[in-house]
């Protein structure tokens, strides 16, 4: 029985998140299925980060077991051929059996996008979060940093989050423009449900000077999620990377 590791990258637009879901198009059925075929039996993965309903992802990273002796080479292209367009596999690779893509992980890194003008945009739909009011990202910025840190992040996690602890760390947090886009980026050892997006939320409310920087201090001390913004939208998130020990030998992140 070998341990293999994948690096793959999809569109979350249409499919009803990573996890599987009985009676839905979710992304851990159409990776299964297609790396079963090209191991003639089936297959169960785990992720390195579970992604939601229209989250998209350029640097997801999955494992599976499996005694079909196959290439590289082969798990990548026969894989990708029975995949959907919009979900794909980079790189394969054996790895040793104690590595696990959830747990051997040691950070995450996120990208939240906002398309800011005051007319929609058609082609970064679904790909950016639409905010028409001007965004003033040096408020924005400021104001994510008192989130840098070891942390109770109760007022940023979901009702639905599962978490035995709300503790986590940031490592990075920054918020820049780039023309009409403007974007959050985070590290962090982990992530709570809906933590990324609540984060976003608060922040472009801070953008908009509806909200003063320092809120974001007080917010976060309080651990209250009800007096927290409203979620951003899932089509703005992206799971950029997952980083690992160097001793595994993975690819480079993206």
């Amino acid at each position: 029985m070998t341990r293999w590791a994948m690096g793959v990258e999809y569109d979350g637009t249409h499919f009803c998140g990573w996890q599987h879901q009985p009676g839905l198009r979710t992304l851990e059925d159409a990776f299964a299925t297609a790396i079963g075929t090209v191991a003639d039996h089936n297959i169960s993965l785990i992720c390195g980060g579970r992604t939601d309903a229209g989250v998209h992802a350029a640097g997801q990273v999955i494992h599976f077991e499996t005694e079909a002796a196959r290439s590289p080479r082969a798990w990548v292209l026969g894989t990708n051929a029975n995949l959907d367009r919009k979900a794909s596999v980079r790189w394969a690779l054996p790895v040793p059996e104690h590595f696990h893509a959830r747990f051997s992980a040691t950070r995450r890194h996120y990208r939240y996008s906002i398309f800011n003008r005051s007319a929609r945009s058609a082609l970064r739909d679904g790909r950016a979060t639409w905010v028409q009011a001007p965004l003033d990202v040096a408020r924005m910025h400021e104001g994510a940093q008192h989130l840098v840190g070891e942390h109770d992040f109760s007022a940023f996690r979901s009702s639905e989050c599962q978490s035995n602890s709300p503790i986590r760390r940031i490592d990075h947090l920054s918020v820049q423009r780039e023309g009409e886009l403007v974007y959050i980026d985070v590290a962090a050892n982990a992530f709570l449900h809906h933590m990324v997006r609540n984060i976003a939320g608060l922040l472009i409310e801070v953008g908009r000077g509806l909200r003063p920087t320092d809120e974001v201090k007080t917010l976060l001390e309080g651990r209250d999620r009800r007096r927290n913004a409203p979620t951003a939208e899932p089509e703005g998130l992206c799971l950029r990377r997952i980083e690992y020990p160097e001793a595994f030998g993975l690819p480079d992140p993206v």
